[in-house]
C-alpha cells in the first residue's frame, strides 16, 4: 500500500513559505503521494454541522483559515519530481466545469503527469450559496461536469450542451500529460456516490472506516462496475486518515495497518487536526511511515 501525507494548508499549519519545503522534505523522507482537501467557507451559523460533531462546536476550528488547495497543490508540484499529487477531494460543483479542465490540465503538465483528481460534493449548504451553486443538485451537477471533463480530456474538438452549462464547440489544443486523462477519484459515502464510483471513476477518495463499513461501501462500487461492463477489480482506493490529538506513531500506523487490509491501494495521513505545526507534521508521519513499512 502507498502512503502519503497532506501538505501543509489549513489552520496553524496554513503558512505559504512551509509548502515548497514540507513537499521536498516528505518527498525525500519516501513518501508516495501529497495532498490537499477543499473548504471554501467556515460560516458563524452554519446551515449543516460536520459529521462528528455538535451545535456547539459545528466544525473543527482550523477549517477557520484554509489555502487554496490547487494552489498548494502546483508549489509542491514545482517542489518536488517523484511523488503523485491529490486533491481528496476538490468540491467539483462549486466550478465551472470548462475552466476546472483547464486547471487540472495545467497542473497536470506543471506536475509532469502526477496529478490524482479526487473530486466530492461537500456537506455544507452555506458553501454552495456562496458560490451560487445548487445544492440540491450536486449530484447531477457533479455527473455533468465529469462529462465535460472527460470530453475535453479526449476530444480534439469539443462542445456540451447541457442541464447546468453550454460549452460552444471549440478546439482542444491542451492535453494532459497523462493519457488517456489523469485518474479520477470520488469520494462520498452515500450508496448513490459509490453506484457514481462503480460507473464513472477509476476509484474511490474515502476516508478511514470501521471493516464492516468499508466492506459494505466498496462491494456497492464493484457491482455498480460490474454493471456497467467495466472490471471491478481495476478499480482502486485512496483513504484518508485523520488522526486525533494525542495519538502517537504507533497508534497512526495500527490505523493504516487496517486500512491496508480492507485491499486499499494508498492511504494518506492528515495531521492537521492532530499536531501544531508543519515539522510537526512531518516528523510524525515520517514516524508513521517508518513503522507502516516496516510491518510494525
Amino acid at each position: 500500500m502507498e502512503i502519503g501525507i497532506a501538505l501543509p494548508q489549513y489552520g496553524s499549519h496554513a503558512r505559504a513559505e512551509s509548502i515548497a519545503g514540507f513537499a521536498r522534505d516528505a518527498e525525500a523522507a519516501g513518501f508516495d503521494s501529497l495532498w490537499v482537501g477543499d473548504r471554501a467557507l467556515t460560516p458563524v451559523d452554519p446551515s449543516d454541522i460536520y459529521p462528528g460533531h455538535t451545535p456547539e462546536n459545528p466544525y473543527p476550528e482550523q477549517y477557520k483559515t484554509f489555502l487554496d488547495p490547487l494552489t498548494v497543490l502546483t508549489v509542491a508540484a514545482t517542489a518536488t519530481s517523484r511523488v503523485r499529487l491529490g486533491t481528496s477531494t476538490l468540491t467539483a460543483p462549486w466550478h465551472p466545469p470548462l475552466l476546472l479542465a483547464r486547471t487540472l490540465t495545467s497542473l497536470d503538465h506543471v506536475s509532469g503527469g502526477r496529478l490524482d483528481v479526487g473530486l466530492g460534493v461537500g456537506w455544507l449548504r452555506d458553501e454552495y450559496t456562496a458560490v451560487n451553486a445548487d445544492f440540491g443538485r450536486r449530484g447531477a451537477r457533479l455527473d455533468e461536469i465529469l462529462d465535460v471533463l472527460y470530453g475535453i480530456w479526449s476530444e480534439k474538438e469539443f462542445a456540451h450542451d447541457g442541464p447546468h452549462w453550454t460549452i460552444p464547440r471549440a478546439h482542444v489544443g491542451l492535453r494532459p500529460v497523462q493519457q488517456p486523462r489523469p485518474p479520477v477519484y470520488l469520494g462520498g459515502f452515500s450508496p448513490a456516490a459509490m453506484r457514481r464510483i462503480g460507473r464513472r471513476a477509476d476509484g474511490w477518495a474515502g476516508v478511514a472506516l470501521a471493516p464492516g463499513a468499508h466492506a459494505g461501501l466498496w462491494s456497492v462500487a464493484r457491482r455498480a462496475a460490474e454493471e456497467a461492463g467495466r472490471d471491478p477489480d481495476a478499480l482502486r482506493q485512496h483513504i484518508r486518515h485523520n488522526p486525533r490529538p494525542g495519538d502517537s506513531s504507533e497508534d497512526i500506523a495500527a490505523v493504516l495497518a487496517g486500512v491496508r487490509e480492507s485491499g486499499a491501494d494508498s492511504c494518506f495521513v492528515d495531521l492537521q487536526q492532530s499536531v501544531s505545526g508543519p515539522q510537526e507534521a512531518l516528523d510524525l508521519g515520517a514516524k508513521v511511515l517508518e513503522r507502516v513499512r516496516a510491518g510494525g
